[in-house]
């Protein structure tokens, strides 16, 4: 019989007795074989009460009068409603129970363990219910995930039912562990991922479906603040509390919630910026906003439409401010779009929303639009601040120079400085002073009071700072070098030295 032998049987009834439904007899039996948890509950009710029969017919040529240890209810099936109550969970009405013994075609009351979480919300109906939810999502999906959450009230009756079960098989010289009993939630996805699987037509493994089980009334406590205080708490106490056995409830255990949810993907891609008054993250402060777009704003919005997502996260190998235009190939840049309903592009379709991005707006220009994985995204951070890039930018100097006064400037190689937090940036970063180094410089000469100056530096070099200054805080600086007052007036990102993405033929 289903896994359960002739040493289950006294535990097996005791279990029946006290209104456990057979699923539940079969966890705290210990059987660990899935196949008989997928059998439908009533199928398996029927076989609990032929294994039990036959047991009592052998007792009854025994002792005919023999007293059963425990109350006996006779089972029955709630009659589920048709559809859903105003808070979205399945009602059901419970018919009253009897003192009878319990009969084979009986429908079974709710279970006093699992509040008939292993009853009617692993059948098919509740099955078709969670997948014409999901199908309603429009999610597209090769595979999913079932994730379950149950109220922490649980944890209680699976203790009050285990003491019983541990003193029922002491009567037979037997030490159980607590951990030889399978969990609710390992049987729960044993028989709801095949259904799942078969209802949607594809495989059990990456798509999230979340149901949240719990009664009408939430808990204060959290599942872990119990299961920690059940392992404390000394048997005897547990009785004076908690009924052992643990009741049977009036109503079962509802689903209160059923969510779907697509793991995020990631685009990734290049970026040029061509204006000076254009932050790349919105330009926020005290609750209002000083531009009217950024760069994440012009890259992701686009994406979040086609790909029809929840939210976004933006990231750049480094950033540029505000009045900085970044040239050249671009900086690379990633977007995780979080909770995707469609999630296949073909390589056509990447190059047409490319070109959606790059038409509507002359402000910035993307390539190299592509789907990427997760760890694909720690490349692109590397070079925040191990790889180098490379500036042009307009020098004034408040002392007249001729050609040959910033000739110099051309032989340096591998200047070294000190980099104290410039005072911008200094609300949001901590007060520190960094080591940078000017790998090269090569400059072009202007007039009098101007100089183009093209640098090849290490990631994470201020510029600016290096220029004007900063009252000192970077040593050396240009004015120091060159013996004037200097200031920068305009800093363009000439690249980004970072190979990724891979480039691609835009």
């Amino acid at each position: 019989m289903f896994a359960l032998t002739e040493k289950d049987r006294p535990l097996a009834q005791m279990l029946l007795d006290f209104g456990a439904c057979p699923r539940c007899i079969l966890r705290f039996c210990g059987a660990g074989l899935q196949t008989p948890y997928r059998c439908p509950h009533k199928e398996l009710l029927s076989e609990v009460h032929t294994f039990l029969k036959n047991n009592k017919e052998e007792e009854g040529r025994c002792c005919e009068t023999a007293d059963p240890p425990y109350k006996r209810i006779r089972l029955q099936d709630p009659e589920v409603a048709e559809g859903l109550n105003q808070n979205g969970s399945l009602q059901s009405s419970l018919m009253e129970s009897s003192e009878n013994v319990a009969c084979e075609n009986s429908p079974p009351n709710v279970c006093s363990v699992c509040l008939g979480i292993l009853q009617e919300s692993c059948e098919r109906d509740f099955v078709k219910k969670v997948c014409q939810k999901v199908n309603s999502a429009e999610y597209q999906f090769t595979s999913f995930v079932f994730s379950v959450s149950f109220p922490p009230q649980l944890s209680v009756r699976e203790h009050a039912a285990w003491l019983l079960v541990k003193q029922e098989m002491g009567k037979q010289g037997l030490s159980p562990a607590k951990e030889d009993i399978v969990q609710l939630k390992e049987a729960y996805k044993w028989i709801i991922h095949p259904l799942l699987s078969e209802e949607l037509s594809v495989p059990a493994d990456g798509k999230v479906v979340d149901a949240n089980f719990n009664f009408i009334l939430q808990s204060v406590f959290t599942r872990m603040a119990v299961i920690k205080a059940l392992e404390k708490i000394k048997e005897e106490d547990f009785r004076k509390h908690f009924p052992c056995p643990p009741t049977s409830p009036k109503t079962p255990c509802a689903a209160l919630e059923i969510q779907c949810t697509n793991g995020a993907i990631f685009v990734a891609g290049r970026y040029n910026k061509y204006s000076r008054d254009l932050p790349q993250t919105p330009w926020i402060i005290d609750g209002e906003r000083k531009l009217e777009s950024s760069v994440e704003e012009l890259i992701s919005e686009p994406l979040v439409t086609v790909f029809k997502v929840d939210s976004f996260n933006f990231s750049s190998s480094g950033r540029e401010d505000v009045d900085v235009r970044t040239l050249g190939n671009g900086r690379p840049f990633a977007v995780e779009l979080v909770n995707p309903r469609r999630v296949h592009f073909a390589t056509e379709e990447m190059k047409e929303l490319q070109q959606t991005i790059n038409n509507s707006t002359d402000k910035i220009k993307v390539r190299d639009l592509q789907l990427v994985t997760r760890e694909a995204i720690g490349r692109m951070k590397e070079g925040e601040e191990e790889k180098t890039k490379t500036y042009s930018a307009l020098v004034w100097t408040e002392k007249a120079i001729q050609k040959g006064d910033i000739s110099f400037l051309d032989e340096m190689k591998e200047l070294k400085l000190d980099q104290k937090t410039p005072l911008r940036v200094l609300h949001r970063r901590p007060l520190a002073v960094r080591p940078r180094v000017i790998h090269t410089m090569q400059s072009a000469y202007i007039d009098e009071h101007h100089f183009r100056l093209h640098l090849k530096t290490q990631a994470g070099t201020y510029i600016k700072e290096f220029v004007h200054g900063d009252f000192g805080r970077t040593k050396p600086n240009m004015g120091s070098l060159l013996g004037t007052t200097a200031d920068i007036l305009e800093l363009d990102v000439e690249s980004v030295d970072v190979d990724w993405p891979p480039a691609l033929d835009n």
